[in-house]
């Protein structure tokens, strides 16, 4: 269980910088297989990682290596590649785990709900029929069902078998 289930993770940024050091730059540089990162694939202009504070089993993020929070600056080639990336984001989903459906989306800027709003990223949620309960309602806590880790290795493995 997470919990408090996404206050902390919010509460951390409320006294950063603008130009405190970002938590997506650098990735670049980092080793898929190294378990102290969420990493699952690295494209030539993004990369997919889980969330460390999902809303659901399987919470991803894309996420442009460049630092911009404009949707607007995307290049065609990042906008291409977020988009194939999602394609093959859900296809490694529904082998491993399976959901009924999928959120997709950005919040872009902090009046839209970012919680790092210097730096765009894409959610990719998997939805479950009845995935809704009393716990995030009474308790502000989501039962996550699985290791985060043990789901990053499985989709470590499902990206390889995408020619991307």
């Amino acid at each position: 269980m997470w919990s408090p289930w996404r206050s902390n993770y919010i509460d951390s940024f409320k006294n950063a910088k603008e130009d405190d050091v970002c938590v997506f730059c650098g990735i670049e540089e980092q080793d898929i297989s190294d378990d102290l990162n969420l990493i699952v694939h690295k494209g030539k202009f993004c990369f997919v990682m889980l969330n460390l504070y999902p809303y659901n089993n399987g919470h991803l993020m894309i996420i442009p290596y460049r630092h911009l929070s404009d949707y607007v600056e995307l290049t065609d080639e990042e906008l291409a590649e977020i988009t194939k990336l999602n394609k093959y984001s859900i296809l490694a989903l529904r082998n491993i785990i399976s959901p009924h459906g999928f959120n997709f989306g950005a919040n872009i800027g902090k009046a839209a709900g970012a919680g790092i709003h210097t730096h765009l990223h894409f959610h990719l949620v998997p939805r479950w029929n009845g995935d809704t309960n009393f716990m995030p309602v009474l308790g502000e806590v989501k039962i996550i069902s699985q290791d985060l880790l043990i789901t990053k290795n499985k989709l470590v493995k499902e990206f390889k078998n995408f020619s991307l």
